[in-house]
């Protein structure tokens, strides 16, 4: 018995290599369960999750110690890494600048606007592919 599954039209987005969204396949993700600021533990799950075929993944970024430790994370894995910010747009700019492919913010506990359209901003600088920069600047000028 066949069964067609009809997906919500969504909006193609970079991750990484990998594209999400629109008419593309769907990507595996997980979230690693361990404390991002212990390296080591991290890479390891995140290894496993990707021998079992996990495609992106994410860690939590609650404080300075896990915001640090994203740069050493980043260079011992093989897969897209997304991190999840909370509460602290600081903590956005610096997984940025160490190298995350994609950080999650929630706008309800980021605070001002103003703070989320600096990491907009720090993002798209960091983007060398002009369709990325040319999206950034879009999104910031129609905010």
């Amino acid at each position: 018995m066949s069964e067609v599954t009809h997906r919500t039209k969504t909006r193609p987005v970079k991750v990484g290599p990998l594209t999400i969204g629109g008419n593309n396949e769907v990507v595996i993700q997980s979230m690693a369960t361990t404390k991002t600021h212990d390296v080591e533990a991290t890479v390891a799950e995140i290894k496993r999750l990707e021998r079992q075929g996990c495609q992106i993944v994410r860690v939590a970024c609650p404080d300075e110690r896990a915001a640090n430790a994203i740069a050493d994370i980043k260079k011992q894995i093989n897969i897209p890494l997304v991190v999840d910010i909370h509460f602290d747009y600081k903590l956005a700019l610096k997984a940025i600048e160490a190298g995350a492919d994609k950080i999650r913010i929630n706008p309800g506990n980021i605070g001002r606007r103003k703070s989320r359209s600096g990491c907009q901003s720090s993002k798209r600088k960091r983007h060398s592919n002009p369709y990325w920069r040319k999206r950034w600047f879009i999104r910031e000028k129609n905010s």
